[in-house]
């Protein structure tokens, strides 16, 4: 908390903090780790430059690391139950029946190899190739907040088919090699087995290029709004989305917003143009392009939406996908994230978690007292 803070807004902060230390207190055994994870949230959300293991544990009081490695590495409790409850707490918070859900991935700089998954690989955080790991996350995006629900950690082939590595990082026999948007399907799989309230899905061109990813939420019968690149074949004749939206006539364009950003509205000019197979279950597809005012920058996007849905309501959609931006910021400058020191698999989703668990906390203060919170996105992959 910074600023100033009252005296109230201090015990706000603290209820707060306990009654969602209560909700996920349940799913640890022992009391020893339940009341260090009520430590080490604390610690995550505290003032520190870095918050790994020597920090959280000297935050707390304690003279080394150990019990803040036992409760990643070795303390009897699940992670995902945890996630489960943060998820439940968040969505009493921000729930809309109009909801966005966002994938996107994002990447935790690491040295040495031995850190499950770590490989060198694309990450958005440098703008290049790095030696990193790359977690796959899901976000949910309303009117009163954004947070992230669910995580996933990305195993390289370089990982999944090399059995030392495997046992080195404690992977499991049942974890095999699975494509970011296999994990986002995951996801999103449990996001809809669990009734949360949403009515579109969004994503970058990884997810967007997905055919597998597509086919599904199409069976599921889940609207979506996709980016996709200009090469993508989706018009008549195998034209790519460049080709297709280049020939639409000026008076197609409609000049709409796509939400608040950090310097005022983000208008653009949109066009849709209705792709082949549309109308059998209600659903149709399309080709939406984002032309921008200043320069003509395009970018693309493939829809799957109910018959009749308005324009400005599928670039609301479209818009909702840089909140994951916003999300990755934020817990990563405020709730440490991305400052672990892990290797094991089953200690990343720990640590992930329990930070997401401190991100949640802020979400939930921010949305009670209509605060947006950190909305600077552009330096986050």
């Amino acid at each position: 908390m910074g600023g100033d803070v009252t005296l109230d807004e201090m015990h706000r902060w603290a209820a707060g903090l306990d009654a969602l230390h209560a909700r996920i207190g349940r799913y640890f055994r022992r009391s020893e780790p339940r009341d260090r994870a009520r430590q080490y949230l604390r610690g995550l959300l505290a003032p520190l430059e870095r918050k790994n293991g020597w920090t959280l544990a000297e935050q707390a009081g304690e003279a080394c690391p150990d019990g803040m490695q036992r409760l990643l590495n070795q303390a009897d409790w699940d992670a995902d139950a945890v996630r489960d409850e943060v998820r439940g707490f968040l969505l009493e918070q921000l729930g809309t029946e109009d909801g966005v859900l966002i994938v996107d991935e994002t990447g935790f700089i690491k040295k040495g190899v031995r850190s499950a998954g770590v490989q060198r690989q694309y990450i958005g955080t440098s703008g290049k190739v790095d030696n990193c790991q790359l977690g796959v996350f899901l976000a949910y995006a309303s009117s009163a907040g954004r947070a992230l629900i669910d995580r996933e950690l990305y195993l390289p082939t370089s990982w999944t088919e090399d059995p030392a590595r495997r046992a080195d990082a404690r992977i499991g026999d049942e974890v095999g090699f699975a494509t970011k948007p296999a994990l986002a399907r995951a996801m999103l799989a449990r996001a809809v087995d669990a009734d949360v309230p949403f009515r579109w899905v969004t994503g970058d061109e990884v997810y967007g290029q997905d055919p597998v990813l597509r086919g599904w939420l199409a069976e599921m019968r889940l609207s979506y709004v996709l980016a996709i690149g200009y090469k993508h074949r989706c018009g008549p004749r195998g034209q790519n989305a460049r080709t297709v939206s280049a020939i639409l006539p000026e008076e197609a364009w409609e000049v709409r917003s796509a939400g608040d950003g950090t310097h005022g509205l983000r208008e653009y000019a949109w066009a849709m143009v209705p792709l082949p197979g549309n109308g059998a279950d209600g659903f149709e597809d399309a080709l939406l392009t984002r032309r921008s005012l200043a320069d003509g920058e395009r970018a693309y996007y493939l829809t799957h939406a109910l018959a009749g849905t308005p324009l400005a309501e599928t670039v609301r959609a479209a818009g909702a996908r840089w909140a994951i931006k916003e999300c990755f910021q934020a817990a990563k400058n405020e709730a440490g994230l991305d400052h672990y020191q892990v290797r094991h698999y089953p200690a990343w989703y720990r640590h992930i978690t329990l930070a997401m668990a401190a991100a949640a906390h802020l979400t939930a203060l921010r949305a009670s007292t209509g605060e947006r919170g950190d909305t600077e996105a552009t330096s986050v992959d």
